[in-house]
């Protein structure tokens, strides 16, 4: 099934990030939330997330401040925004984070 999916790794512990909680929106004049997660004990959300995939731009929203916060950790950011394009649907798009409690980064994943 194409769609979109997404995985957190936490570098300061090497470790997956657990129970996070992920917000996907589309834009359509403004953004819409249009999917909601939780990451599982591999920091992964559920294939089938997302009822409908099409071409747009998308922001996935992941709250890290929580997940922080939840190990009594500093975290300089409280949630993390990344907004990407969909340019053809038939395609699968994986969009991993890697954070920390001072940092983050990200791509395009397989």
């Amino acid at each position: 099934m194409k769609s979109i999916s997404t995985h957190i790794l936490d570098t300061g512990s090497g470790r997956p990030a657990a129970n996070v909680k992920i917000e996907l929106e589309f834009l359509d004049a403004s953004f819409k939330q249009v999917a909601s997660s939780e990451t599982n004990s591999d920091g992964r959300v559920a294939p089938g997330w997302l009822a409908e995939f099409k071409a747009g731009t998308y922001r996935i929203r992941f709250h890290i401040g929580d997940y922080f916060k939840a190990r009594n950790e500093p975290c300089f950011y409280p949630y993390v925004e990344i907004v990407f394009e969909v340019k053809d649907a038939t395609q699968h798009y994986h969009v991993p984070l890697l954070v920390s409690s001072y940092g983050y980064s990200t791509y395009r994943g397989s």
